[in-house]
């Protein structure tokens, strides 16, 4: 890990990922006695910027928070292969993590949403259990519903070459697509998840090479889908899902399938929310990750 410029009231970092490509986060440095460390790792084609209520609303109760760009999104690097793939993402966290363990300091826990749950998921269940101290999984189960994927891939597509002349132009089409939440005044949020080209357009801050790992046959899709319920069924640390109770992606036949999967989960529905929960709700969601939290203190213990 090296430490960048310090701002206000975070750092910003750079960790190496698992192969050699560099990872940008900031971090949010507890306030008073550290109780543990956190990961809040987004979802598929956010940044880390969505993250900041939340790790600062941690920070302030005594977790070291830190918000991490995955590969090929935001200011971490686009991979020179290509490789999207949910181990890939899953092998970079685990790098992040096992950075994070040094100096007599515990094993995060990882708050992850959508992508980000699902890179936990197999971290946890698969490629090294012992680098985390817990899970948060933000609206992602093993199985979830087709027409939800596709909904949330086809928004992604739909504008990822051609962008927008504006930011305004941008908000719109978020509104359109997120006709639920009030269009912001303040486009400056948004301007972190968007870059602005040579050609003078604004396109979403990730790799565009990312969706085509995505589009899987249905073949594959059964095949991954196993691979998850496998994971989860591995899954030995305490584990949190959050639901948005009228999510696109799960409902609640599918969080049925995933506590019978993972028994000594526990699950929080938070109303009023769908798949982007920690957006539609910040302040429940974060009241919701916070209880877990003081449940497993003690397994986040700084040494």
């Amino acid at each position: 890990m090296t430490n960048l410029e310090q701002n206000t009231d975070f750092s910003r970092a750079e960790f190496s990922g698992a192969n050699g490509n560099t990872l940008r986060a900031d971090i949010f440095e507890a306030a008073g006695n550290v109780r543990g460390q956190v990961i809040l790792a987004h979802g598929g084609g956010q940044t880390r910027h969505s993250w900041r209520g939340t790790a600062r609303a941690l920070a302030r109760l005594g977790w070291r928070s830190i918000t991490l760009d995955q590969r090929g999104h935001g200011d971490s690097d686009w991979v020179a292969d290509g490789d999207y793939s949910f181990d890939a993402f899953a092998a970079d966290l685990a790098a992040v993590a096992r950075a994070l363990s040094v100096q007599g300091r515990s094993a995060p826990v990882v708050v992850g949403a959508s992508l980000g749950g699902i890179a936990g998921l197999v971290v946890g269940g698969e490629h090294a259990p012992d680098t985390i101290s817990g899970l948060v999984l933000v609206d992602i189960t093993p199985i979830v519903k087709a027409d939800g994927v596709e909904r949330i891939l086809g928004f992604m597509a739909s504008r990822a070459k051609d962008g927008f002349a504006t930011l305004e132009e941008a908000a719109d089409a978020i509104s359109a697509y997120l006709p639920h939440r009030p269009r912001p005044k303040d486009l400056s949020g948004l301007a972190k998840n968007l870059r602005l080209g040579s050609d003078g357009r604004y396109r979403w801050h990730w790799d565009p090479r990312f969706l085509d790992s995505r589009r899987d046959s249905r073949e594959h899709v059964v095949e991954l889908q196993t691979k998850l319920q496998m994971a989860a069924g591995n899954l030995t640390r305490p584990v949190l899902l959050v639901r948005g109770r009228e999510s696109e992606l799960v409902g609640e036949a599918e969080a049925r399938a995933f506590a019978e999967l993972v028994p000594h989960a526990k699950i929080a529905d938070v109303s009023g929310a769908r798949h982007m929960v920690a957006g539609d709700k910040n302040d429940v969601f974060s009241n919701a990750v916070v209880d877990f939290l003081e449940d497993i203190t003690p397994l986040a213990k700084i040494a």
